[in-house]
């Protein structure tokens, strides 16, 4: 493949992430990553660094739309990122340790956990539990309230245990150094299905924390000289232009086919991932 081709494709293909990572909260790095490895045969470590690039570039295409649609919880978004940060540069020094084939299965694993989590909620959606109240979400003034397009009308929610989603985003941040995606994966159906954030702010706030812990994560990987620019640039390009395209598209999409291409998107590249880090 020529240099030409090559970027054609990668820009491509990360078009098309940047569009799903925005409007799922994911980044688009589980596209990114895999598309890069197993079509255009891309080294996973040079991979997962322009993976980065486009982390970055999604949070930033994405983030400031939705906080102009008040659709981001920044107060909760600046709790959750001191714990991914954290969690980002642990895993960012240990992704220069492990193997290319245990970060493959570990990647399915953890996207195989994500979409059973969030196909099991959608399936008790219509049962609703009685809310339990989080002082600690109330003295953080962590609870909100949108304007879904989709429905028409104000939704306010409250959000619950703080704690939990803390270890969930240091682990999500462990995760996304080691594989270069936004955290997005554990950080969205934390938020939404452990804290109770409606699947549409936890989308928004999950893109405005991605570019903070990628950005901590990639300048491990640059002082490493693994950013390749003939990668990384048609990379941030492409999630760029798709990642603005997905942010205008989401306040009008209905929140039950948000959780169906998240798990969707999810399956299929756990499973894509899982095999190959296994044969």
């Amino acid at each position: 493949m020529s240099a030409i081709e090559f970027t054609l494709a990668s820009f491509s293909i990360s078009v098309a992430a940047g569009l799903l990572g925005s409007m799922l909260g994911i980044g688009g790095g589980i596209i990114v990553v895999p598309a890069l490895t197993q079509l255009l045969g891309v080294d996973m470590k040079y991979a997962v660094a322009a993976s980065f690039i486009g982390v970055i570039a999604t949070s930033n295409g994405a983030a400031a739309s939705y906080v102009r649609q008040h659709l981001t919880n920044l107060r909760l978004a600046m709790v959750l990122e001191v714990a991914t940060v954290a969690g980002a540069l642990g895993g960012a020094y240990l992704g220069g340790i492990v193997s290319d084939r245990f970060l493959l299965v570990l990647f399915g694993c953890i996207l195989g956990y994500a979409a059973f989590a969030m196909f099991i909620d959608r399936l008790r959606s219509k049962v609703q539990s009685p809310e339990q109240e989080d002082r600690l979400a109330g003295r953080l003034r962590l609870h909100g309230q949108y304007f879904d397009q989709s429905l028409n009308e104000h939704v306010n929610y409250r959000v619950i245990r703080v704690w939990f989603g803390l270890a969930v985003s240091m682990t999500a941040g462990i995760i996304s150094g080691l594989l270069g995606v936004g955290g997005g994966i554990l950080k969205v159906p934390a938020m939404h299905l452990g804290m109770r954030v409606p699947i549409k702010v936890s989308t928004a706030t999950s893109n405005f924390m991605m570019g903070v812990t990628a950005a901590a994560s990639a300048a491990v990987y640059f002082s490493r000289g693994q950013i390749v620019p003939l990668i990384a640039a048609p990379v941030g390009a492409g999630v760029l232009l798709g990642a603005v395209t997905g942010s205008r598209m989401l306040p009008k999409v209905k929140n039950a086919y948000v959780k169906m291409g998240f798990v969707a998107v999810l399956i299929a590249v756990a499973i894509r991932m899982f095999y190959k880090g296994l044969v």
